[in-house]
């Protein structure tokens, strides 16, 4: 099987070293020009000695660092990565990624990691475990009280990463993980593969993760489910179908193994009535749904797959967003020109247009033709291009598939509604989605619109001309919110800042006397012993105090005067600090 010299051998990276036979196990190819640019090798991996590995080595060394600590490691991990992303921005361009799409994958990854380093130093103490909530009082004398604890798994993370994100999906959930102080088993889809294995191999090259932290695997996972445990923690984005079957493993079921899905999502983006043609809000719906539809092909698991507007605005989005698509270049991701590159493959091409064949028995395509369009610098026999492809549905209450087939791709669907009980019934129908999108500047109609819809979504945008220069994007998950959905959706979460540590930690609550609480958590509890200091607070070096550490002072009556005097001394303070500026 003669392949061009640059092929890359994708092994996988366990135990602390990279391993592989050698031998192809899966041709990789590009979704620009068809040639093959990976083999996936095949290895014969022992994932139960990969797990225990990852729990004994990764977990231990990562139990040993305190939050602010490993902190630091995601913090220079992602200087690091800054550094060398131009390797990863050059395979980008085979898995259909323009430098805009990358940009959202690359440098999306890396924010990332600095924001979670950002917040472990900000938000989080210098410890190795959380308190949680307040002292509670078990008993009439104060001699038995409780407090809750969050202590890290003694487990693995196994992440199972969707294809269309090889870089961002893999780091976004590895610094959750990491921050909570446990190891990660990494696998990503075959297709884009390529990608995130150079990403682990500068990893690795940084030396920045303590052993064991980090272990990747290229191809099956074989037997690694049946080798869970409670203290493990499986986080899949991918497939509906794909996520139910391993749901449904025994494993998860026997030992209540923590399984956080994403999968998925009939996201919508809603015009509400006052947003008419030419105001600041009917724009920026436009420009959102078009966005959304070509960034990165479609392949979103947040892209906009329905856009409902006010049954009198219907035919003016139609013709809006058909002008706007229609300026989309499509082509090589290289050229300077191209706006949209291909699909990941001509797999994922033929299940768009099979979708999209679903679709059209109750939508009409009004916008692109799937059989005849140009290309910018490439084949169309050889890539898997496929236009913008815009969709109206002129009963969306009586139709199914609309709110039920997700053609995974640049592809969307419009539909009108008439009033908003219609529009969050409509928007509803999709079964719990990841995201929805609201443009108004009336506040009483997105006040109806997102409590209407709020429970059946993990995040509602509100999009509208005051935010319209700041605002992120419908389909841009931030680090500090958070990502998941209901239903459909998966039902599962991840983000939200410190949120997503949980995930990874177990809550326990700690019941004893004041003393001893006080004493293993380092937190004074009322009724534990009080030390008498022996010099004012203020002459003390902060790793001398101790925890109960108290000065016993005389008794001193405050009067009127007293405060009245505060006062006025630091209104006069304030003043002329004022005028000192």
């Amino acid at each position: 099987m003669a392949q061009p010299q640059d092929v890359m051998r994708l092994d996988s990276f366990v135990r602390g070293q990279w391993t592989g036979s050698g031998e192809p196990a899966a041709e990789i190819h590009s979704a620009v020009t068809g040639d093959v640019v990976a083999l996936a090798t095949r290895s014969d991996l022992e994932m139960r000695e990969i797990l225990a590995y990852g729990r004994a080595v990764g977990g231990g060394n990562l139990r040993k660092l305190t939050f602010h600590q490993r902190a630091g490691l995601l913090k220079a991990l992602a200087d690091y990565l800054s550094q060398h992303k131009d390797r990863l921005y050059r395979l980008s361009f085979h898995a259909g990624c323009t430098r805009t799409d990358a940009m959202i994958d690359v440098d999306g990854g890396i924010g990332t990691l600095f924001s979670y380093a950002g917040k472990g130093r900000r938000e989080l103490p210098n410890t190795k475990f959380l308190l949680d909530g307040a002292v509670e009082g078990l008993s009439k004398g104060g001699a038995f009280a409780g407090q809750h604890v969050v202590t890290s798994l003694r487990g693995v993370a196994v992440h199972i990463n969707a294809f269309n994100f090889p870089c961002w999906g893999m780091l976004e959930k590895l610094a959750p993980a990491l921050l909570a102080g446990v190891p990660v088993v990494t696998k990503p889809a075959t297709i884009t593969s390529y990608v995130a294995y150079e990403l682990v191999r500068i990893i690795t090259e940084s030396k920045v993760l303590p052993e064991g932290a980090l272990q990747f695997i290229v191809g099956s996972t074989g037997d690694l489910f049946d080798h869970l445990t409670c203290q493990d923690v499986v986080s899949f984005t991918g497939s509906a179908d794909t996520s139910q079957k391993l749901q449904r493993h025994p494993a998860i079921a026997r030992d209540a193994v923590r399984f956080i899905a994403e999968r998925d999502s009939l996201n919508a983006a809603i015009l509400a009535p006052d947003a008419v043609p030419g105001s600041p809000e009917f724009d920026l719906f436009i420009k959102e749904v078009a966005k959304e539809m070509t960034v990165k092909a479609g392949q979103k698991c947040t892209a906009i797959r329905r856009a409902l507007a006010p049954a009198a605005q219907v035919d003016a989005v139609i013709t809006a967003l058909r002008e706007r698509l229609g300026k989309v270049a499509v082509g090589n991701p290289e050229s300077d020109k191209v706006r949209m590159g291909p699909l990941v493959g001509l797999g994922q091409r033929s299940d768009v247009l099979a979708h999209v064949a679903k679709l059209r028995s109750e939508a009409e395509l009004v916008a692109g033709d799937p059989d005849n369009f140009a290309l910018v610098d490439a084949d169309a026999r050889r890539g898997a291009f496929v236009p913008p492809l815009l969709l109206h549905c002129a009963k969306p209450m009586a139709a199914t598939a609309v709110h039920e087939i997700e053609a995974f791709g640049p592809v969307s669907t419009v539909m009108g509604y008439d009033g908003l009980e219609q529009a969050i019934a409509l928007t509803n129908r999709g079964g719990g989605s990841l995201v929805a999108s609201i443009y108004s500047h009336d506040i009483a109609a997105a006040t109806e619109l997102a409590f209407g819809i709020g429970s059946f979504h993990g995040r509602v945008a509100i999009i509208d001309r005051d935010c319209a220069s700041e605002h992120t994007g419908h389909g841009s998950p931030m680090p500090q919110m958070l990502h998941g959905g209901p239903g459909r959706a998966g039902g599962g979460e991840e983000l939200g800042g410190v949120r997503s540590l949980q995930h990874y930690m177990q809550r326990t609550a700690l019941q004893g006397s004041p003393r001893m609480l006080s004493g293993v958590t380092g937190r004074w509890f009322k009724g534990s012993p009080v030390l008498d200091g022996e010099l004012h607070p203020f002459r003390y070096h902060y790793d001398d105090l101790e925890i109960g550490s108290s000065i016993p002072t005389t008794v001193r009556c405050l009067r009127t005067t007293d405060w009245t005097r505060f006062a006025s001394s630091n209104r006069c303070s304030r003043e002329r600090a004022s005028r000192c500026g």
